[in-house]
């Protein structure tokens, strides 16, 4: 159960957030058969950001529920077996909306099937998270994609994590990406 209290260290991340507002979040590493894995794309002012679908935990939530809650939301995607947490990423950002002062995410791997995304959300429910696009990457897209300051992956070493991921499977305990 996640606390929201705000000054604290965390011991997976190492970070003292001090008196920050941090948004505690989960995300899910979809990967099909194929070893494809699913990414939305957040258009921000100045920026596009390719990342593993998720979002914020509600009061009373654990990492499960909230996931479960997002992957319906935005890819229409139930009942599939969540594994381990893989990765944490912790990102101080100044949110949009002047709620938050960055995000800890905590990515955990979901193998699920192929399929089209179907979000339960409608694309103006979406597009007003920021959510534009939703699309299939396979290991040899995510390496040769050329991110630029305007558009790139979060975290930042996403091809080469899932390429670990994908040779060594799952982490031991869980590794802190990096930005």
């Amino acid at each position: 159960m996640v606390t929201f209290d705000h000054r604290r260290v965390d011991p997976l991340v190492g970070d003292d957030t001090g008196d920050l507002r941090i948004r505690e979040a989960v995300r899910a590493v979809v990967v099909d058969p194929d070893h494809h894995v699913l990414l939305v794309r957040f258009q921000f002012p100045g920026a596009h950001v390719w990342a593993t679908p998720g979002g914020g935990m509600e009061p009373g939530e654990d990492a499960a529920a909230t996931l479960r809650r997002e992957l319906d939301e935005e890819l229409g995607l139930l009942d599939v077996p969540i594994g381990p947490h893989i990765w944490d990423r912790l990102h101080i950002v100044a949110f949009l909306n002047g709620q938050w002062d960055g995000q800890r995410d905590r990515f955990y791997l979901v193998d699920g099937p192929a399929f089209d995304p179907r979000p339960r959300l409608t694309w103006e429910q979406l597009n007003a998270e920021h959510l534009f696009e939703i699309r299939w990457w396979s290991p040899a897209e995510l390496a040769a994609f050329a991110p630029t300051t305007t558009e790139f992956f979060a975290p930042r070493r996403l091809p080469e994590l899932f390429a670990t991921l994908l040779a060594d499977g799952p982490p031991s305990s869980p590794i802190d990406t990096g930005p």
